[in-house]
């Protein structure tokens, strides 16, 4: 059992490498457009634009009916930007 957890925190680690790696715009797109379905990206899209409004003082309901995101991923990405890094940290 934890030569598969090595391995999955191996390949995590890959992929966070070839996300590094990216130079472009046009680069981050090719790369995205093979690695997940357009609806993956939709809905990473989706929790970006939400994590904006909510850090921009937004409302729950004025973010669901501008994203149409879920009220459960929209309480989710509330929690990160609450106590999270990622979202305070990337999104002006």
């Amino acid at each position: 059992m934890s030569d598969n957890k090595s391995l999955k925190t191996q390949m995590i680690s890959e992929l966070y490498d070839l996300i590094l790696s990216l130079e472009t715009k046009k680069d981050c797109e090719a790369l995205f457009e093979d690695l997940c379905t357009y609806k993956e990206v939709e809905q990473m899209a989706q929790r970006v634009r939400a994590a904006k409004l909510l850090i921009s003082g937004s409302t729950y309901n004025k973010i669901i009916e501008e994203t149409d995101i879920s009220s459960a991923t929209l309480s989710r990405v509330s929690r990160c930007v609450q106590y999270g890094n990622g979202y305070k940290t990337f999104i002006k």
